[in-house]
């Protein structure tokens, strides 16, 4: 057993940027209902079990750590940073037993803008399903044991948890430096964005280039779209070079969707997707950097008309686009010449579980198992060297 403090590792102050003013958005969306909303919380774990509220943030963090304390053999928590409050941006890798190397990676991250909080209890609630259904579903065991799937359900946890940890209520579209992070990564055309690039964008740029996802979907809400590359381009302008493919995708997700509620996917167009300059120009979106340069088809997915859905919606949502949402990883093996030239996912060879941790933490390699202990250290960041490799390790 070694401990931690025979060992060289950095430990980093986040400090906070002070806030500036808000910014109205670029496109308004479709309105919430008048109707009257019931927004819910889980202040436990078991209140999560029905699935019918939304959780609180130390909710959120724990039901991440007992996925993979619980399927440990099937997905590992890695912590992708923190955000501007030093709250946790956290994502599940998830994949069947056996030969894992060589497996392509798929990405699933939702609510960049935090009151669009649909998206972060449907990808909850996928991460318990795919678990749960490994080795007892055959569709979902074959899935898994062809694709490696990483799920980053809360990718903006500040603005989701804007009212604070106990609510999503007064969750608000900004960070906590009030900047739209959809507004603010290098756009490949040209334009600098408004603001310095946001801590929050900063590490998720880091870590999909540490990966090499072949498909990805960014979840939003407020409109109930399927809206694919360019954003900041109209097809008129600048069509892009999978434009068909990505009708094809689409297409078949709206279907989907269609068969258990015929109403969704209609606010924005009748076929129920769109190129996304056509709908609206937007220029320094996460959609076309990633598309541009990261080597990723990803597109944005607008699930829900209300940003915030009323919690007595949930299941309903849920019942709708579990399907597509699971056919939509599949999708991974219709992109010509997807399984060529894999690179195999770091994860693959270092495991680091738990993480975020309380204390203990194990890193594996190929052929060591090591054991760490940071319960005398405070809250925060660690680089811990393993095998010449830096691996980061989030203590909370």
């Amino acid at each position: 057993m070694k401990h931690i403090s025979t060992l060289l590792f950095a430990f980093i102050i986040v400090t906070a940027v002070h806030a500036q003013k808000p910014r109205p958005d670029a496109f308004p969306p479709v309105p919430d209902s008048l109707a009257p909303k019931v927004v819910n919380m889980a202040t436990t774990l078991d209140e999560m079990a029905s699935w019918d509220r939304y959780p609180t943030y130390e909710v959120y963090v724990d039901m991440m750590q007992r996925f993979a304390n619980d399927y440990p053999t099937l997905c590992h928590l890695d912590t992708i940073g923190t955000s501007v409050q030093n709250r946790l941006i956290l994502s599940l890798s998830i994949t069947g037993t056996g030969d894992t190397s060589g497996r392509p990676e798929f990405f699933y991250t939702s609510t960049m803008h935090g009151d669009e909080v649909t998206g972060f209890y449907l990808m909850l609630r996928l991460c318990d399903t795919l678990l749960r259904s490994y080795g007892t579903s055959a569709d979902i065991t074959n899935l898994l044991n062809r694709v490696r799937v990483y799920i980053n359900p809360l990718s903006n946890p500040d603005g989701t948890y804007h009212g604070g940890n106990h609510t999503v209520a007064s969750s608000i579209r900004y960070n906590a430096n009030y900047v739209d992070l959809n507004r603010n990564y290098p756009d490949p055309f040209g334009t600098d964005p408004l603001d310095p690039l946001q801590k929050e964008n900063e590490v998720m740029i880091n870590y999909v280039q540490n990966h090499h996802f072949l498909l990805s979907a960014n979840l939003h809400g407020g409109s109930e779209v399927m809206n694919y590359p360019w954003d900041s381009y109209t097809s008129y302008q600048q069509l892009n070079e999978h434009a068909n493919w990505w009708k094809e995708v689409s297409k078949r997700f709206v279907d989907t969707c269609r068969l258990y509620d015929n109403r969704r996917f209609r606010d924005v167009t009748s076929n129920g997707y769109i190129n996304g300059g056509d709908w609206y120009v937007i220029h320094n979106g996460r959609q076309d950097y990633f598309n541009y340069y990261c080597d990723v088809r990803e597109i944005t997915m607008e699930l829900s008309t209300s940003k915030t859905l009323s919690t007595d919606r949930l299941q309903h949502y849920w019942n709708c686009q579990s399907h597509a949402l699971i056919n939509f990883i599949k999708e991974i093996f219709t992109i010509p010449n997807a399984t060529e030239n894999i690179t195999p996912a770091i994860a693959t060879h270092y495991n680091v579980y738990p993480n975020p941790t309380r204390g203990p933490i194990t890193v594996t390699t190929p052929t060591h198992a090591y054991h760490y202990n940071l319960s005398d250290r405070p809250a925060g960041v660690y680089v811990i060297p393993v095998e010449g490799r830096a691996v980061k390790v989030v203590k909370y």
